[in-house]
């Protein structure tokens, strides 16, 4: 079926809804309870961000929490006063470098092997994350429910009649169902729920920028937006091409709404994208079915969600994320007959992966690496044995 100039809703919509799930989900819980916020709040606002960017990019354009963000909050149990300011502070500062052209600049500034670093950093990370937090949580129950998804994955990615993504939810839920106590779920859960209206105070704003934005930044217009950008062209070549403008722009405009009804701060993102499409998601349908289902929690279980969260096991997220990292990590390879530019991606990759503020200081080395006179090309002659030559010098 077919609505909204181009925008399917079928079954393979349906089964792409789910492949961002993996990575928003545990955040939003664990932002939820954190910084003390509204639930209801954030699922519905959260539902509707999804729903308006499949109508304005008709391909699926996801929305997810600000990753930067959400870490610190958790770890630092941040209010949610000082988030919601922080929202509203990157949302104004997005829209300034959107609309005077710097963000187009910065954008033409970072080279694609930066890019593709910045993917391949990303994609480690959310494999690690699946291999190290997700699937072990059941324990040894954790490890052979996440192998059998993964079969069941494999067997089914491009089957267009069985879409894999709902397979491995159902066989989640089943799980709960037989081996985890649920009779007390739904218990006084349904009810009718809306966002509660909120303002920052400049104080909010403040303290948010300086100890929540600032990390974020970086990270935004690396993933968020350049790489946003790269990956809607790999996908979907045959479409007009997204401006950096635009993307900057829908950015700034969500977290300048979001904060007012007490969502959490949002981004796009390159490796949501790739979920999505990963497990079948083709037009703005993929998102819109899945930001439904938000306002569908948030609306009618918002007040019940830590027991709705219990009928997605963390095992079977982490085989969804998983899949989700390695179709990041594998877009590198577009550069391996670019000997100069998959060095730099590699080294970009492991430095966004391996240190603290990675992707910071890896967009930096990178483009650097790109733009300075001094080849890589003698590093990569060693690797293939042949003689490095040097010039001599000439004391004059």
């Amino acid at each position: 079926m077919k609505l909204f100039n181009g925008i399917k809703f079928n079954r393979q919509e349906l089964a792409g809804s789910i492949g961002d799930i993996g990575t928003d989900f545990p955040l939003i819980v664990a932002m939820i309870i954190a910084a003390g916020l509204h639930t209801p709040s954030v699922l519905i606002v959260f539902g509707l961000m999804q729903i308006l960017t499949g109508l304005i990019y008709k391909i699926p354009m996801p929305v997810q929490p600000l990753k930067a963000m959400a870490t610190l909050v958790i770890a630092q149990q941040i209010g949610g006063n000082i988030l919601l300011g922080a929202g509203l502070s990157i949302g104004i500062l997005m829209f300034v470098l959107s609309v005077t052209g710097l963000l187009t600049k910065i954008s033409e500034l970072v080279p694609k092997a930066v890019i593709r670093g910045i993917q391949l950093g990303l994609g480690i990370n959310l494999s690690l994350l699946a291999f190290q937090k997700y699937i072990p949580n059941l324990g040894i129950n954790g490890f052979i429910l996440a192998l059998i998804a993964f079969i069941i994955i494999i067997a089914f990615i491009d089957n267009k009649k069985y879409p894999t993504s709902i397979i491995v939810l159902l066989l989640g839920a089943l799980y709960i169902l037989f081996f985890d106590n649920t009779s007390n779920i739904f218990s006084n859960a349904i009810g009718i729920n809306l966002p509660r209206f909120s303002l920052p105070t400049i104080e909010d704003v403040t303290k948010g920028f300086l100890l929540l934005a600032l990390p974020q930044i970086p990270l935004s217009i690396g993933n968020s937006i350049i790489a946003t950008k790269q990956v809607a062209h790999d996908l979907f070549p045959e479409r007009p091409p997204i401006t950096i403008k635009k993307i900057g722009l829908t950015y700034s405009f969500m977290n300048l709404l979001i904060p007012f009804l007490s969502g959490i701060p949002s981004c796009h993102g390159s490796g949501g994208m790739i979920g999505h499409y990963t497990f079948g998601g083709r037009t703005g349908g993929s998102v819109i079915i899945y930001g439904l289902f938000y306002i569908f929690i948030g609306v009618i279980f918002g007040n019940a969600f830590d027991g709705v969260v219990k009928i997605f096991p963390l095992p079977i997220l982490g085989v969804i994320l998983m899949f989700e990292g390695f179709a990041l990590m594998l877009f590198v390879r577009d550069l391996l007959n670019q000997q100069k530019d998959f060095v730099i991606a590699i080294l970009v990759g492991i430095t966004a992966a391996g240190l603290p503020y990675g992707f910071v200081i890896s967009i930096i080395i990178g483009t650097l690496l790109y733009y300075l006179p001094v080849e890589l090309k003698t590093f990569i002659d060693i690797g293939n044995n042949k003689a490095v030559k040097t010039k001599p010098v000439v004391i004059e």
